[in-house]
């Protein structure tokens, strides 16, 4: 163990020691240190792997002292205590704010979490408990100066549960939320974490409906110098918050309804207002933008103008009278029966550079806290001593109660001079308040003024004449007087409260019962002040009912960083804290201290005497007891109804001995169990052994029985078949002497059948034997053909072999007759549009077969005709449009330039009277020749795409000469160009001009276009090439 884990037992006891083991115990990650039974938690601004499963599991159901100091060991000896010995206990959290209270508060509540009982309604529980932490921080928790996620309010939780230790549930109540924070935060402070967190989590969709934006410089009442916190992610944060409220049982109407009312305080913060004079000369306000009044009026479901004259008009009621009157501007902007765990998570002692009400009311609480603490462990401890005659020196300590005394007298204390104050008709103002505290607690040893008639202040400085400061247990606060009347009035005009009544927002509803014009209450309402201090009344009884486990958080530093341990400010801590007096009276007292009857229920196997019952007073077993164990007389004392243990090695030794005890009773009960089962599991064998043999014997018998059974079938199934092979023998021996007879009675009466009549056939014997072997050879022919023939496909050339020569001719004619009759049966199958597209392969191959070598490669291309579905796409509708006959071909060619030779692109159509060429991209007609003008087309013998329209000279479409294109789909072209020009009334039959040398005219001049074979070039490509003016080479590749 690194240090000493146990205060008490630090040798030699000193500040400066006690100080050093701290320091030494948070250099090595050591963050927790016992005084006796309190907990000491350093907060070490980083995780730890100190808080898994795995711990949870090490320090369950462990003795308080048995393992390493850690919080756990205090949450499962407060949660056994509550569950095995039914004394309600509360864990009491303390320390400066930033010291680690709220996330010890979340260690102890998962603790318990984890280690009490299972099941589905019990889980829920459990979780319900758990995750009320994130909604309350997210709405009460804020970053300050000391601490990122500082409580802005005191939580106490009671956690309910049943006699098995399961949870049943728990009661929260807060204390004094610090609202002036929504309105205003220091300089490096923010507002509560659920603003930015709505802001920066939400949807772009729920910040719509909330009417909201993202920028968090659109909100005077969020600061924007600390608006984003390292380490704090507020977008995460607010799906948590969201998912935690659906736990703890928030319905989604009812979120929204939060979160729109969250909104709202946003809007809230932006209306600005503006003086006025009245006619009678009274000032009054007015709203000077109303976009954002609109926008929270819409959101709360309230009446703009009710909400508007709410702001700017208050109504005095006096007897039967009603008076309205204006609101400045500064008045419109300020007044905008089961055991029980307690767990108080309270804010920490705030010293600032401006200490105002709000700091005035959470000391005040943490001084009552330390005053429990005094009572609990150093007054009532020494108080016990002398009750139970144990010889005691008393240790002398600070008692705070004459701060408290100070703060809440019910005649001269602080909170009754400034409810007084509050409640004086006439003029009430924080000097009046002031001097009244200068007047009654002048002389008081632990306040100081400079207005007061002590004149050792007189000439203090650093002491602000409207400041006065106390001298609390944790040190000297200087409270700035300025607001605490207001605040301490805590007023909400009754025009406010009524105007948010008749919101048509139920929660709204809901937070201003006293708006109800039929509850109209005249009373005052009890100041903040009343308010609180008897909420800490209540609370400082309630922990009294219960048994204290206590948790002192020290900060090791103020920059929130780890590593970093400063002595003073840590003495400082020790100091006010009150720890070495904690540890004097501990050493000085006894650490450990038992009724009689408990210690001798969980100590008395130790002693045979003791063991296993005891029939005579507690006490004088206990006193056996100890003489038999032999513990020193100075190691304890006896006292009128309890045993005072001085140090805690002699309750080690105590439990370690009835730890060992209860191991030897744990291997005895488990040698009698072994014995026990051994016995059991023989006697089983034995008989499982019985009916196993039965079983066993009788499948034996059953195996041999069915082996001879087997046997005896195969010996009679042997014998069966050699008598049936022997009578099959039998019978196929006559069979066949039968056959054999009737075999030779039939030649032998053939024999005399032919002797008989051979003399009627001798005359015309071999013209019959021809005759018939012919009959015979014809008939074997056509029924071998008819099995032989060829497939149905008119290409297949196949023909059965003749099998003799004089059927050559018949063979011939049969081939010849049986071919034209599948012919006709195959064009019998064609549609009309098969039969055209045939024709027109058959008219491309009279045409181009054996004299263009590009034929061949187009014979299994089918022509498509419309290759640019130019009816269907709607890029070329237009074109579509113009054109008044049927497109009998569409598709893309280019058209070559006489000028370079290289192409243009254009859409060539072809009708039954024209050939059109337009723009590809713009679909505009760039030429249309009727077909009667053409008189020629020219095209190479090369396996190139090219091809010349010659126009008829004079003709209208020969202005500007020929056509030289080319195409991919050549053959296609020419055959329906042949085709149709065939088929028109009016025009001559189209000249096909095959040739690899022709001319073209191009207007004026004529250019011989001239087809060579070359080496391939840019990936096999034809290349068109301007050799002068009267000559264009088209150089084709060579094809393998």
């Amino acid at each position: 163990m690194i240090g000493v884990g146990d205060m008490v037992l630090l040798e030699p006891l000193s500040e400066d020691s006690f100080i050093e083991n701290l320091r030494n115990r948070f250099d090595h990650n050591e963050i927790y240190t016992y005084i006796g039974s309190v907990v000491i938690s350093m907060n070490p601004y980083r995780s730890l792997p100190i808080f898994n499963p795995d711990k949870v599991e090490e320090y369950r159901n462990r003795n308080f002292y048995e393992l390493s100091p850690h919080i756990y060991a205090l949450a499962d000896e407060a949660y056994r205590s509550l569950r095995d010995q039914d004394k309600d206990q509360c864990i009491l959290i303390t320390g400066e704010s930033g010291a680690g209270k709220t996330e010890a508060s979340k260690l102890v509540m998962s603790y318990v979490a984890a280690v009490c009982g299972k099941g589905q309604e019990v889980n829920k529980v459990k979780e319900q408990l758990l995750q009320s932490n994130p909604v309350l921080e997210a709405f009460g928790n804020a970053k300050t100066v000391r601490n990122d996620n500082s409580s802005r309010f005191g939580k106490y939780m009671d956690i309910e549960f049943d006699f098995k230790g399961d949870p049943l549930g728990g009661v929260i109540s807060n204390y004094l939320l610090e609202k002036s924070r929504v309105v205003k935060q220091p300089r490096g402070e923010r507002n509560f974490h659920v603003f930015y967190q709505l802001l920066s989590g939400a949807s772009d969709d729920t910040l719509k409906k909330l009417k909201l934006d993202r920028d968090f410089s659109k909100y005077n009442y969020l600061s924007l110098d600390s608006a984003a916190v390292n380490g704090l992610d507020d977008a995460a944060n607010f799906r948590t918050v969201k998912n935690a409220m659906q736990i703890v049982g928030f319905m989604e109407d009812e979120v929204q309804s939060v979160l729109e009312l969250v909104a709202a305080v946003l809007k809230l913060g932006n209306i600005e207002f503006k003086p006025e004079s009245r006619c009678n000369g009274t000032d009054e306000s007015r709203i000077k933008d109303k976009n954002d009044l609109k926008e929270m009026c819409e959101l709360l479901g309230i009446e703009q103008s009710v909400l508007e004259r709410a702001f700017s008009y208050r109504t005095v009621e006096a007897k039967l009278e009603k008076v309205s009157t204006t609101l400045n501007v500064a008045q419109a902007q300020t007044k905008a029966r089961h055991k029980v765990m307690g767990v108080l998570d309270i804010y920490g002692f705030e010293i600032f550079e401006e200490n105002s009400f709000e700091q005035f009311i959470i000391n005040y609480c943490n001084e009552k806290l330390q005053q429990i603490f005094i009572e609990l462990t150093l007054r009532e401890e020494q108080e016990e001593y002398i009750r139970e005659g144990i010889e005691w020196t008393n240790i002398e300590y600070f008692n705070n109660a004459i701060i408290c005394d100070l703060i809440e007298n019910h005649q001269s204390g602080i909170l009754a001079m400034l409810d007084e104050e509050c409640l004086r008709p006439g003029t009430v103002t924080d000097e009046t308040f002031l001097d009244k505290l200068n007047t009654i607690c002048a002389e008081h040893q632990h306040f100081e003024s400079r207005l007061s008639k002590n004149s050792k202040y007189i000439t203090d400085h650093s002491l602000p004449h409207t400041c006065f400061r106390i001298q609390h247990y944790a040190g000297k606060v200087l409270y700035r007087a300025e607001g605490f009347v207001d605040k301490n009035n805590d007023l909400l005009y009754r025009d406010l409260s009524q105007a948010m009544y008749k919101a048509n927002h139920s929660l709204i509803k809901q937070l201003f019962p006293e708006g109800n014009p039929a509850k109209v209450n005249l009373k005052r309402p009890p100041t903040a002040g009343f308010q609180f201090k008897a909420s800490v009344g209540t609370l400082m009884r309630n922990l009294q009912t219960k048994n204290p486990n206590y948790i002192r958080c020290i900060k090791p530093n103020d920059k929130k960083a780890s590593h970093i341990f400063t002595d003073s400010l840590v003495c400082h801590q020790v100091r006010y804290l009150g720890l070495m007096e904690n540890v004097r009276v501990r050493r000085a007292g006894y650490a450990f201290r038992q009724a009689y009857e408990p210690c001798l229920e969980r100590y008395k196997m130790l002693c045979k005497r003791t063991w296993p019952h005891w029939s005579g007073p507690a006490r004088e077993g206990v006193e056996v007891l100890m003489a038999d164990l032999k513990v020193p007389a100075e190691e304890f004392s006896y006292g009128r109804s309890k045993i005072f243990i001085r140090n805690p090695r002699s309750l080690f030794f105590l439990e370690e001995r009835r730890r060992q005890c209860l191991q030897n009773l744990a291997t005895l009960i488990q040698k009698i169990y072994r014995g026990w089962k051994c016995r059991t599991h023989f006697l089983l064998l034995k008989k499982s052994q019985i009916v196993v043999s039965a079983w066993y014997r009788r499948y034996a018998q059953q195996k041999k029985y069915k082996k001879i059974k087997s046997a005896t079938t195969v010996v009679q199934s042997y014998t069966r078949g050699w008598q049936a092979r022997k009578l099959l023998r039998e019978l196929k021996y006559q069979k066949r002497c039968k056959e054999a007879v009737t075999t030779i009675a039939a030649f032998w009466h053939g024999t005399q059948v032919r002797r008989e009549y051979r003399k009627f056939f001798r005359a015309n014997a071999g013209k019959k034997i021809y005759d018939f072997t012919i009959q015979r050879i014809m008939q074997k022919y056509f029924l071998g053909l008819k099995s032989t023939l060829p497939s149905m496909s008119p290409i297949d050339k196949s023909w059965p072999a003749r099998p003799y020569l004089f059927l050559d001719g018949v063979h011939t004619e049969l081939r010849t007759v049986f071919h034209h009759w599948r012919c006709k049966k195959y064009r019998s199958q064609f549609t009309e549009e098969k039969k055209a597209v045939y024709e027109e392969k058959l008219e491309a191959s009279e045409i181009f077969k054996d004299k263009k070598a590009l034929y061949p490669s187009s014979v299994s291309q089918p022509f498509r005709g419309d290759y640019l579905e130019i009816s269907k796409n709607p890029k070329y509708q237009k074109l579509n449009s113009a054109m008044e006959e049927k497109v009998l071909l569409a598709d893309v060619v280019n058209k070559i330039n006489r000028a370079n030779g290289k192409g243009t692109a254009r859409i060539f159509l072809l009708t039954k009277n024209s050939v059109v060429l337009a723009d590809q991209k713009t679909g505009q007609v760039k030429a249309s020749v009727p077909l009667p003008d053409l008189t020629s087309v020219s095209v190479s013998t090369q396996s190139d795409g090219f091809f010349a329209l010659k126009l008829k000279e004079g003709s209208a479409s020969a202005i500007k000469g020929d056509f030289l294109l080319s195409s991919e789909h050549l053959i296609e072209i020419i055959t329906k160009l042949h085709r149709t020009g065939a088929t028109a009334a009016d025009s001559e039959q189209l000249n096909i001009d095959i040739s690899d040398e022709f001319l073209v005219q191009f207007k004026h001049d004529k250019v011989c276009v001239k087809f060579i074979q070359g080496a391939p070039k840019n990936g096999n490509s034809v290349s068109c090439k301007r050799k002068n003016n009267r000559l264009l080479e088209v150089s084709v590749p060579t094809t393998a």
